[in-house]
């Protein structure tokens, strides 16, 4: 895409921390208060271009103007279609500021799918990425009313658009408890569900997921798709620019390093694409400051790898749900590299500050005795209004006295970190037993010739279900899968110990990387009368 801001060659001088203020109500704000106290200081990267606060917040303000000229009032939504970069992130807070919502599509759905989206959500305005143009083109005798504006390529509409448009500032009659994001769920179930998270839900992630962080002059943060509105506000919060990335890629990050890259947000699974690429592309990651991961299961020996590889990295796992924006527990670096206590790095952590947590009984909905197994809820004002249109949904997910349900089965230990067993759904029933998939996974990644597998269970006529592993071996290995079994035996008890073993070479994921377990397990109950 063209940028949007001035092109600028060389680095801007950069913003120095400064507590988070109390008094900024709308995530927008902390744009407002950066421009005005820094307006040189560095904002973004992304490829070539460059903005610095000033230049973000003038750009934020003319997008919110152009929103107001295309009819976009308050209460309406918007809807961004595109690979990460700034245009996504000003569009997000220029919504703020009119109390529009901006729904987040993933460019990687099926047209189907973004066609629901766009129907559900009755965004007003559009905006495609222009390789998505010949997707997006399909769709339009659908939606006749929907404003496209094309974003990058050789057609960008993006900067004629915002020309000329009237600069807005937050408007009197928003309020923290205005929409200001839509996200829809993943869809491992049924039609994916529209998350609502209010400027108040986002404000209170800033002011408490990333308390344990320091920042200083000369830091700079790493904006990914899956992170880019909680990291965007937060390098806003806390006058740290950030390095934009549109995807995955080893050169892309590999550039941000070079570039000044300190903060970053990475997932388990290129976490592992890193350490598959050998020990010299493992230490060049060594100099970061931090590294977040989340948002799927770290197999141990990959960890165990990464705190090895990086000795000087503050690391830290964060384990949360998008109907709670982002982050719920942290591990900290302490119980990474905390010798005493080697059974914690198998835990999420514990909750941040303004998060409680209960493990309650899911048939009965009674807390469960200390140290034992229930699902996991949650209370915290980062929490969900609800779903879009589903006001059924959302009774299933915040219930009693504003407590959101996680769907994952987990235990609290005295010291107050949160294990997360499974996922409710995930369960497998064999005779008698529960068997928990995460802990079969957990012994198939001990062994040599396994990369990442995935557990699920399948009909069976006597046990009901049967317990199948589906293996994706290492690059250059093959898997025995009765070699494997056996292996699991001596570890597992027996009614753990997966019956059958797939051999593949990928495991289906969702956008945030999370493995579609109700794809792998579909093509063995689609005969049966029951379904899991």
């Amino acid at each position: 895409m063209s940028s949007v801001g001035p092109q600028q060659t060389g680095v801007l001088r950069r913003t120095p921390t400064i507590a988070i203020p109390s008094d900024v109500t709308c995530p927008a704000g902390f744009h407002e208060l950066r421009a005005r106290v820094d307006p040189d200081g560095l904002c973004w990267i992304f490829g070539d271009s460059r903005w610095s606060w000033g230049d973000a917040w003038d750009d934020i303000r003319r997008f919110a103007g152009a929103l107001r000229r295309e009819g976009v009032v308050y209460g309406d939504r918007i809807a961004f279609l595109d690979s990460l970069n700034p245009a996504i992130i000003m569009a997000m807070h220029a919504a703020c500021l009119i109390g529009a919502a901006d729904v987040v599509v993933d460019p990687r759905l099926a047209p189907d799918e973004i066609e629901y989206i766009l129907r559900d959500s009755g965004a007003k305005v559009l905006f495609v990425g222009h390789e998505h143009e010949p997707t997006i083109a399909t769709l339009l005798e659908e939606h006749p009313a929907i404003t496209i504006v094309l974003v990058g390529g050789p057609s960008d509409e993006l900067e004629p658009w915002l020309a000329g448009a009237e600069r807005l500032d937050q408007q009197v009659d928003v309020t923290p408890d205005d929409p200001c994001l839509v996200l829809y769920s993943s869809g491992t179930t049924g039609r994916p569900k529209g998350i609502v998270l209010t400027q108040h839900n986002v404000m209170m992630h800033a002011r408490r997921a990333w308390g344990d962080l320091d920042f200083a002059d000369g830091d700079m943060i790493l904006l990914t798709a899956m992170m880019f509105h909680p990291c965007a506000v937060l390098g806003a919060a806390t006058g740290t620019p950030g390095i934009v990335v549109a995807t995955w890629s080893i050169e892309l990050l590999t550039a941000a390093l070079d570039a000044g890259l300190t903060h970053a947000f990475l997932t388990p699974s290129f976490i592992g694409r890193l350490h598959r690429a050998g020990p010299q592309v493992m230490s060049r990651f060594a100099g970061l400051k931090t590294v977040t991961y989340g948002g799927a299961p770290m197999p141990t020996p990959l960890l165990r790898a990464a705190i090895d590889a990086w000795p000087s990295t503050q690391l830290r796992q964060v384990y949360g749900m998008t109907e709670t924006v982002a982050v719920l527990t942290v591990l900290d670096d302490s119980a990474h590299r905390d010798a005493d206590h080697p059974e914690r790095l198998l835990s999420a952590g514990r909750p941040i500050p303004g998060v409680e947590v209960r493990t309650v009984d899911p048939v009965t909905r009674r807390d469960v005795a200390p140290g034992g197994a229930g699902e996991l809820w949650f209370r915290t004002e980062q929490t969900t209004p609800g779903f879009l249109h589903d006001s059924r949904a959302t009774a299933e997910l915040v219930v009693g006295d504003r407590w959101v349900r996680s769907g994952d089965i987990g235990s609290v230990d005295a010291g107050g970190f949160v294990f997360v067993v499974d996922r409710i759904k995930d369960l497998i029933l064999h005779n008698e037993d529960t068997v928990y998939p995460s802990e079969v996974e957990r012994v198939l990644a001990e062994h040599p010739n396994v990369l990442e597998s995935a557990v699920i269970g399948v009909p069976d006529k006597v046990s009901g279900e049967s317990v199948k592993a589906v293996v994706v071996p290492r690059p250059g290995s093959s898997v025995d899968t009765t070699e494997l079994i056996a292996f699991t035996r001596v570890r597992l008890a027996l009614h753990k110990t997966p019956q059958s073993v797939d051999i593949v070479t990928t495991l289906p994921r969702n956008s945030l990387g999370k493995v579609l377990k109700r794809t792998l397990r579909d093509p063995y109950w689609a005969a049966s009368q029951r379904r899991i």
